[in-house]
């Protein structure tokens, strides 16, 4: 079976449940009095738990009042397709009945049941995906896993991630492929195998790994996390979502608050509008969205995420066309009032800012049949095409609180200009994944450019202006606020149209943030005002003419952003 026959679901699917759920549950957080800092299923590690210690919370875990049909439900209610659970994270504890691994739910804890076996049989009954979790090389508990404590040296003592090759193998013979064949073979067909965190594997042992998913079970696709990218899909980073066009097939896992294994004290829930945008967003560039609960202990999503879930899944009941089964928007970048995404002959417009007048979408090459809203419909719609510009005249009331959807026809699959035009006077955000790069620079959805090192290396876009005047110039980086020296300040040029604007960008501009706030910033340097006399194409470049000789990482550009100056900037 080929990857693209294998994608054929999951492409369909878009939405997916992430759950993390192991004996870190039953810690909630907090050990020997003491609330410990960080994500819940890493409490292990971040606590320096030994594992014997560890092991004996199996004792007590009886999660009595865990319901596959509850949790399956919930899934189906979000409007979720899938459903991927921690068949074992980094903790090495099994959540399923293992022959070859004794360190197991079943086995080890007065549960005794097999929770994969019920969670796989209620998701079938609902037409919901199953698929699992597994931590292939991070491994805390078993001989030979990378990652966990020294059982020899001192308490805390930290084990590199490149184990003795030999050893690592040992540990991928004895205990991951007998895991996943496991897995493979006694829960039905499987949807996926979410790898995670490959450190320490080589190139031929992830082939390995995704050769004997595919050989137990062809149609089963391989996260791209199984290193080296041999996976079938792209995994973006933990809450990294995409600020523009992506290659090939991408997901991306979110939390609903700060943590994926359950923790009492955190309540940051996020916001029904947040999560809509980042779906809506991950649907625009042709993303899956795998959003996670953390269950308690005791086998309970706790009620927030059921609340925000249910949400969710009510807004697709009556959008869900916008969403399930699209690709990406053929528009370089977002319009200003929300996103697009695509289907056949149909554009799908979300919208978020529902417009007071006219609706304007830039650079559409089709000419359009027809329009509707979503959920309206009597209602009219009035159309005006003139060149590449689509205005449409909407009913006053928009007929949701966050996004409404406008469906419009084409003629022929929509196609559309590849540069980024301005959307009236408003500000033109240039990321560097849309750029040409010149020069031994790559860039990264979630890092922007790396090596960039070498003065000669170059990065443009081709951008159409429709006011015309004086522009502020904003060069966006990337920093790390605990080592600010990997970074440093570079002196950046750019142009457009003979003009040019030169200044300091970097590290400089970081913002002091908590303790716990983010560790990776995007700095934000303004380097002048650069002038636009006239409306229509341009290109942008930069290139650096300093770079700091003490920065290891280089350059590291995120975006360029353009205002519309004002006297009072």
């Amino acid at each position: 079976m080929t990857r693209e026959e294998r994608l054929q679901w999951w492409n369909e699917a878009r939405f997916g449940m992430f759950i993390h759920w192991g004996l870190y549950a039953s810690l909630a957080g907090e050990w020997k009095g003491e609330k410990i800092r960080g994500i819940g299923e890493w409490i292990m590690y971040k606590a320096k738990i030994p594992i014997p210690e560890y092991e004996s919370l199996a004792k007590g875990f009886n999660p009595v009042t865990f319901d596959a049909e509850a949790w399956a439900e919930v899934a189906r209610q979000a409007g979720m397709k899938y459903v991927v659970i921690t068949a074992k994270h980094h903790d090495g504890f099994c959540m399923f009945d293992s022959s070859s691994n004794p360190y197991n739910i079943v086995k080890q804890t007065p549960f005794k049941r097999d929770p994969m076996k019920e969670l796989a049989a209620a998701c079938n009954k609902r037409g919901i995906k199953m698929c699992f979790y597994y931590s292939q090389a991070q491994d805390w508990h078993a001989p030979g896993g990378a990652g966990h404590w020294d059982e020899i040296g001192p308490l805390g003592t930290h084990r590199s991630y490149t184990r003795p090759p030999e050893d690592f193998q040992k540990y991928l013979d004895a205990v991951v492929k007998p895991n996943l064949t496991e897995l493979l073979t006694n829960y039905g067909p499987i949807g996926l195998i979410w790898f995670d965190t490959p450190v320490a594997i080589t190139p031929e042992q992830s082939r390995s790994l995704c050769d004997l998913v595919h050989h137990h079970q062809p149609a089963c696709l391989v996260s791209g996390r199984v290193g080296h990218d041999v996976g079938d899909y792209g995994s973006l980073g933990d809450n990294v979502h995409p600020v523009g066009k992506v290659k090939g097939a991408w997901e991306t896992p979110a939390t609903l608050n700060d943590t994926w294994g359950f923790k009492a004290d955190d309540h940051n829930w996020k916001s029904l509008d947040c999560l809509l945008e980042l779906l809506v967003n991950c649907a625009s560039k042709g993303v899956n969205y795998l959003l996670n609960v953390g269950p308690t202990a005791e086998g309970v999503i706790p009620q927030p995420s059921v609340e925000l879930l249910k949400q969710i899944g009510a807004w697709l009941e009556r959008n869900g066309e916008a969403v399930y089964g699209t690709v990406a928007s053929p528009f370089l970048v977002d319009p200003g009032w929300g996103r697009v995404t695509c289907k056949g002959e149909t554009l799908y417009l979300l919208i978020k800012q529902w417009p007071a007048g006219e609706l304007k979408l830039y650079g559409l090459r089709n000419k359009v049949r027809s329009a509707r809203v979503i959920g309206v419909p009597e209602a009219k719609v009035g159309m005006r095409q003139e060149g590449d510009l689509l205005a449409l005249s909407l009913p006053v009331k928009a007929p949701e609180k966050l996004f409404s959807v406008v469906a419009v026809t084409v003629d022929g699959v929509p196609e559309a200009e590849q540069l980024i035009i301005q959307d009236g006077a408003a500000a033109l955000y240039l990321p560097l994944v849309l750029g040409e790069i010149e020069g031994k620079v790559t860039v990264s959805q979630e890092r922007g450019t790396e090596r960039w090192k070498d003065m000669g290396n170059r990065a443009s876009w081709r951008i159409r202006i429709n006011t015309p005047g004086e522009y502020e110039v904003v060069v966006v980086t990337r920093a790390n606020k605990n080592h600010p020296e990997w970074f440093g300040n570079h002196d950046v040029q750019v142009s457009i149209d003979g003009a040019h604007v030169t200044g300091t960008v970097g590290v400089r501009d970081l913002v002091p943030s908590p303790d716990d706030g983010a560790i990776f910033q995007c700095p934000r340097s303004r380097v002048g005002r650069i002038r636009i006399d006239n409306a229509g194409d341009h290109t942008l470049r930069v290139q650096a003419v300093r770079m700091d000789p003490t920065a290891e990482r280089g350059l590291t550009l995120v975006a360029i952003e353009l205002t519309l100056a004002t006297e009072k900037t």
